[in-house]
Order: C-alpha cells, then sequence, then structure tokens
C-alpha cells in the first residue's frame, strides 16, 4: 500500500500542475463533442502520432479500437514507423528495446523472440496482427512488416480474449500493417551490418481515387544475408508482403499477405547454469555447434473490413491464417559451471502450423439524456493444428566450454524419437472461442469514461501420440472474465485512469504422479488460470511531450501439489510502479524513456518452502531513455542515445543464483538531403557501443533458468533513397 500512497502523491501533483491550464484552455463540451472524443475506436483508423513522431497518441485496446490515450483506461506505448526506420529496427524485439517496460529474452530451447512484460512472458506467437492472434510469423518478425508496433500494458482477456500460446498475463503486442499514404512512396535502402552482413529493402506504395472512395497498394521487400556480429553466426531473411486498403464513405476494407523464409546456421544459444552462474564470455562468442540451425518459412494473411449500417451503427469482420513450416537442430549448453564446462546433446524438431482466425463486431452508439453509450459485442475464433516430431542423442551428451567453444563430432539423433521427421503427424489441436459484450459510457461533460463488459472465453486443447496419432489428453472448460476501466479528466492536459481486468491461461490436468508419488485426484480438469490486475494511473499531455505514471498488482494462480492433491491454489504476485515520457519538449530534441519498478514475489508455493522468493527472471529495476537531437547547425542532421540498465535477477526458485545487473548504450547519428529530386537519408548506428558482456535475460518460460548472452558491438550503415 505504500508503493500506492507513493504513486497517488504524484499523480495529485500532476492534476494540480494541469488544473490551471484547464480553466484557459477548456473547449465547449457540448455532447456532440464528448461523443466524438469517446466513441470514435474504429478497428481501422489510426491515431495520429504524438510531437516528434516516435510513438502515437493512442492505439488498439482490442475490441474497444483504436482509443486515444487520454480516453483509454489502459496503459500502452504505440511505436511508428518513423521510431523503426530511423533506428534501423531489424525485428520487433529492436523496437521493443525502447520500452522500459519491455525486456527481451528467447523462447525455452529454442530462438523465438520473447518479451517479458511486467515480470510475465509474452510468446512472439502470442502477437496480434491487425487484431488477430496467431497471424504472424511464430518465431521471429521482421520490421519491415510493421506500420506500428502497439505494446499494451497488462492483462488483456477480455480486450483480446485469452492468448492461445498461454502467456500475455502481463500485456500484449499489436502489429499494424503497412498502408499506402496520401502521396506515391517509392523507396530503397540498402545497408550493412558488422561482419559481413547485407541489407536490400524496396517500399513502394499508390494509392488510387478521390477523396470520397480510395484504394491503396503497399508492397515492402526484404533481404538480409551474411555473417552476423557473433562468430561464425549466419542468417538469411526474405520477406515479401503486400496491403491492400479500400476507404469509402460507409466501407472499409484491408487485406494484407506476407511471406518470410528465416534461416540461421550456429545459431548461439541459451546456456543453463548448474551450480553456479558462470561470468559472462565476449559477447561476440559463440558456443553453437557449426552442426545446429533453424529455419522457418511462413505464410500468412489477414483481412478486416468495417461498414457503418448508420452514422451511429458499425459493424467489423475479421479473418487470418497462417501456414508455417519449422527445421531445426540445436545443441544447447546445459549445467554450466563457473569455469564454463556444459555439456550438450543434439535435439531435432520439426514443427508444422496451420491456423485460423477470425472475429466479427458490432458497435452501436446511443445517448440516454446526457449520458452517452457505445455498446460493443464481438465473438472470435481460433483454431491450431500442429504437427510435430522429434530426435534425441544419447542424453549423456558431449562435453563444451562457452569461453573455449570448439565443434563436437555431431551424435546420432536416434535415443530418443518422437514421431516421423520426414512425415511429422498432428500431435495439438487447439480451439479457442469468445463472446464479448462491452459498454463505454461517457458521462459528466465527457469528464468521467467507464467502461464495463466481460468476455465468456472456452477453452479445447487436444494433445495425440508423436508415433500413432493416437489422442492422448484432451482439455475442454470454459471461463467468465470481466473488465471495469475508468478514466477521470480532470483537465484537457491530465486523465486519470484505473481498471480491473484478469488474464487467462489454459488449465491444467493434474498428473498421474509427481516425484514417484501417485496423484490422488489424477485426471482431473482444471479451470483455465486466471490473473486478476488492477492499476491506478494518470496521463499527462502538454501537447509537445506527455507521460504516464501507473501503479499496479497483478495475482496470478500456479499449481502446486499438497499432500499428495493436485491444485491450482498457488500464487505470484507482481506489483509495480511504471513512468513512461515521450514526445518533443524543444523543437529540436525528441525524448522516449522511463522505468519499472517490479516486485514479483512467489506467495503461495507448495508446502510453503518458496514463499516470499522472488520470481526466476525477474528484475526489481528496468530503466530506458532515448534522445533524438536535430543538429541545427546543420540542417538535416540528427544524433540519438539509448541507454537501458536492468537491474539484478534471479536464475533459481530458491533465489541462490543471481546475475548481475547489466547496461547497455547505443548511438545513431543520420543526415538527410536531396539530390537532384531524391531524398537520401544516410544512417549510421552503433549497438553495445561499449561492448559490454553480460546476460541479457534469465528464463522466459515458466520456471526455466536458461540464460541468454548480450548481443555485441554491432555497426550498422544504411542509405534510403526516395524518388
Amino acid at each position: 500500500m505504500n508503493l500506492l500512497k507513493s504513486a497517488l502523491a504524484v499523480m495529485f501533483g500532476l492534476s494540480c500542475a494541469g488544473a490551471p491550464v484547464y480553466a484557459q484552455t477548456e473547449k465547449n463540451n457540448n455532447n456532440d463533442d464528448i461523443e466524438h472524443i469517446t466513441v470514435d475506436a474504429s478497428q481501422v483508423e489510426l491515431r495520429d502520432s504524438f510531437a516528434g513522431g516516435q510513438v502515437s497518441r493512442g492505439g488498439r485496446a482490442g475490441i474497444l479500437g483504436n482509443l486515444d490515450m487520454m480516453d483509454s483506461p489502459f496503459a500502452s506505448t504505440n511505436f511508428t514507423a518513423d521510431i523503426i526506420r530511423e533506428q534501423q529496427a531489424r525485428s520487433i524485439a529492436d523496437v521493443l528495446q525502447n520500452d522500459p517496460v519491455v525486456r527481451v529474452a528467447k523462447g525455452f530451447g529454442n530462438f523465438q523472440e520473447l518479451y517479458v512484460m511486467r515480470g510475465f512472458p509474452v510468446y512472439s506467437d502470442d502477437m496480434t496482427y491487425n487484431g488477430l492472434y496467431g497471424v504472424l510469423p511464430r518465431q521471429y518478425v521482421a520490421a519491415e512488416l510493421s506500420e506500428r508496433v502497439e505494446v499494451f500494458r497488462g492483462a488483456s482477456a477480455f480486450l483480446n480474449g485469452a492468448a492461445p500460446g498461454g502467456s500475455g498475463l502481463g500485456g500484449s503486442v499489436n502489429i499494424v500493417p503497412k498502408r499506402a499514404g496520401d502521396d506515391p512512396l517509392n523507396r530503397v535502402t540498402l545497408g550493412y551490418e558488422s561482419q559481413g552482413h547485407w541489407y536490400g529493402a524496396a517500399d513502394v506504395s499508390r494509392r488510387f481515387g478521390d477523396d470520397s472512395q480510395s484504394t491503396g497498394v503497399r508492397a515492402n521487400f526484404v533481404q538480409r544475408g551474411g555473417e552476423t556480429s557473433i562468430d561464425n553466426q549466419d542468417r538469411e531473411l526474405s520477406v515479401a508482403a503486400i496491403g491492400i486498403d479500400h476507404d469509402s464513405d460507409n466501407f472499409r476494407l484491408s487485406l494484407d499477405l506476407g511471406y518470410q523464409d528465416h534461416q540461421v546456421d550456429s545459431p548461439r544459444p541459451a546456456v543453463t547454469p548448474g551450480s553456479a552462474i558462470p561470468e559472462a564470455p565476449d559477447s561476440d562468442t559463440n558456443f553453437a555447434q557449426e552442426w545446429t540451425y533453424t529455419n522457418e518459412r511462413q505464410f500468412f494473411g489477414a483481412v478486416r473490413g468495417e461498414y457503418d449500417f448508420t452514422d451511429n451503427i458499425t459493424a467489423w469482420a475479421a479473418y487470418g491464417f497462417r501456414s508455417g513450416e519449422e527445421d531445426n537442430v540445436f545443441a544447447n549448453p546445459r549445467q554450466a559451471e563457473a569455469n564454463g564446462d556444459f555439456s550438450a546433446y543434439r535435439f531435432d524438431n520439426v514443427r508444422n502450423d496451420e491456423i485460423r482466425s477470425g472475429e466479427v463486431g458490432l458497435n452501436i452508439e446511443f445517448k440516454t439524456a446526457s449520458v452517452g453509450h457505445t455498446i460493443i459485442t464481438s465473438a472470435s475464433t481460433f483454431s491450431l493444428e500442429s504437427e510435430n516430431a522429434y530426435a534425441f542423442s544419447d542424453f549423456s551428451g558431449f562435453a563444451g566450454n562457452i569461453y573455449n567453444p570448439v565443434t563436437a563430432t555431431v551424435p546420432d539423433a536416434d535415443f530418443f524419437i518422437g514421431g516421423d521427421l520426414s512425415n511429422p503427424l498432428i500431435t495439438e489441436k487447439t480451439d479457442l472461442s469468445s463472446f464479448a459484450l462491452a459498454d463505454m459510457i461517457s458521462f459528466n461533460d465527457g469528464k468521467i469514461l467507464l467502461t464495463l463488459g466481460g468476455r465468456v472465453q472456452n477453452i479445447e486443447t487436444r494433445t495425440f501420440d508423436y508415433n500413432t496419432g493416437d489422442e492422448l489428453s484432451g482439455y475442454d472448460e470454459s471461463q467468465f472474465t470481466p473488465v471495469v476501466g475508468i478514466v477521470y479528466k480532470s483537465s484537457e492536459q491530465v486523465s486519470y485512469y484505473a481498471n480491473y481486468i484478469e488474464g487467462l491461461l489454459p488449465g491444467e490436468v493434474a498428473p498421474a504422479s509427481s516425484g514417484g508419488e501417485p496423484i490422488e485426484n489424477a485426471g482431473e480438469a482444471f479451470d483455465p488460470y486466471s490473473a486478476e490486475q488492477i492499476e491506478v494511473g494518470v496521463k499527462y499531455d502538454a501537447g509537445q511531450y506527455g507521460g504516464s505514471l501507473s501503479v499496479f498488482n497483478t495475482s496470478k494462480q500456479s499449481s502446486i501439489i499438497e499432500d499428495n492433491v493436485f491444485s491450482t491454489d498457488g500464487e505470484q504476485q507482481n506489483q509495480g510502479l511504471e513512468l513512461s515520457v515521450f514526445g518533443m519538449p524543444t523543437s529540436n530534441l525528441r525524448v522516449l524513456g522511463g522505468f519499472t519498478w517490479l516486485d514479483a514475489e512467489m506467495t503461495k508455493t507448495q508446502d510453503g518452502t518458496l514463499d516470499g522468493k522472488t520470481a526466476i527472471g525477474v528484475p526489481d529495476l528496468q530503466a530506458n531513455i532515448n534522445i533524438e537531437w536535430d543538429v541545427d547547425a546543420l540542417p538535416g542532421l540528427t544524433v540519438d542515445a539509448r541507454a537501458a540498465y536492468t537491474s539484478k535477477q534471479y536464475a533459481s526458485a530458491d533465489n541462490s543464483l543471481e546475475v548481475d545487473a547489466s547496461n547497455r548504450f547505443d548511438l545513431g547519428v543520420r543526415y538527410s538531403f536531396f539530390a537532384g529530386m531524391t531524398d537520401i537519408t544516410l544512417r549510421a548506428r552503433v549497438d553495445n557501443v561499449f561492448d559490454n558482456n553480460y546476460w541479457a535475460s534469465v528464463g522466459g518460460f515458466p520456471g526455466s533458468n536458461y540464460l541468454v548472452l548480450s548481443e555485441p558491438r554491432t555497426f550498422r550503415l544504411s542509405a534510403s533513397f526516395n524518388f
């Protein structure tokens, strides 16, 4: 409660600071203005950029649509195409390095990009693509696919439905595809990265028609290839995407298709520690085996439309798909000791996914006396069929050392086999369906905005034998998740908000035994796990710059076994304080950053042995600052600097293993000028300027404690030509 009191004191101070301005600049609060502010939440149309162009004024809040930041009872940061392009971002992870709430990790036993938000993992395959789950490539998403990267903070089961991959309690990420602008675009970019990694991209768009009815087409093509700044790691990336949109007086339609082929040879793996944490080796060291690789090919697409039946009734529908193939050979170091010694074994796997995702919805606006309402109803579906096969070498493995890596003889992957790698069977089916209803209410002359709603979510999962295809287990349960959100605008500059919202994960089936002891309620299916979030905050908008401050508490269920009975009575509580700042406080300076303070405590554990301990991989403090400065003495020249700090993290449930705090510094410069009719931008960037060596993350998959090494100092050069 001391944390809450401190935050509220700061919020009150901001309110007092903004109150006098309200008296001078208040607009006429007639009912028409109020309705426009509170219900303009299109599923398609985007909010304008904030001053400085790095973030937007708002973003998607699930079925509630695109809300202005001052009207939303939730916290979010929405990165624009400007910052993606100017920082030469390669993937979504590069973009999220700017967010003090997010830390980038890796998947469990693979190279999936993973994002830790408010102390909980968000898997990359639980991102949404224009609001739809499961459509984006599963392991890695190229930054060139994005017009915006919208980071929603906190639980979102009501807004988006349950994340199909089983994550998302701490937040969610939505990728907005690119659209054709009003002016024709012809942009070609060529680039180079340390150690001989080349890059080329083309971005072309056109609009056809007039103001009352127009159609836009935008196409993007990307090719990367060569050795990265990590020794002997080669990466190839091919991307092609096209976006088509149509806009008329009462109808809006978009279609997006994409293909991504991503291949990495000798990808540096994560390291699982043994009895001690080894010191981080040089950040360009590669302890991957030369015969390991990861390949993924994804074809995906989505269509979304809105139709205005009247000025007050709008319907929308969306449908998306993904067809993905993955092929991997891994050899991840395990039981690494202080001297760097480890053991590893070979692990091969293939995975083929077929995903379908869709939603329909209806918005109805009306007034009762002086109160405005927007009734939103939505139904969604998601289905996954996944084919998998695997093969292990002998678990006794082979020896190695992270400080002196050598290539081992390739072991045969014939010790433990599941399925046929050349013809995998369906091993997993997941079907999600839900129905949601909400009322967004505006009253007291638009100063108070209230959101009430709930979603009924059904989760059905089935698993099948890798070798025979026979069904092994099934799960089919439903859960209701409510939401209450309120916004109070004390002035045009200050907006208070609070929310209660829940997260949702698939439940578990009690196992037959644990630790050799039989479980008395074996086979019992439990309801989906819930996470209950309470959050209060304040947002400030001074026109040229703004910010938000929030305090939250999230309580998450977990499974425990006591007296040989399996239950979901365990609990973890994550509470924290977040500050974000952004904008352009002076005519030539842009600022983006903030900090997150977190306390992730295990409050109810098996037999109470870990009560009071901090969850694995959750730092107490994360801080970021990004500054861009336009040099007045040389118009067109901009320099930028970014710093990120992450405090210590625990790498064991009993908190006996600890990873040191780390910091990272990045620098960039760009120069824009015209050569005839061609707009040219030259960019140079250095990530991890001081080449710091550190363990950048711990775990990411619940209960795991694998270590991910920092990226080495990396130089990037590029030149963009707009003509």
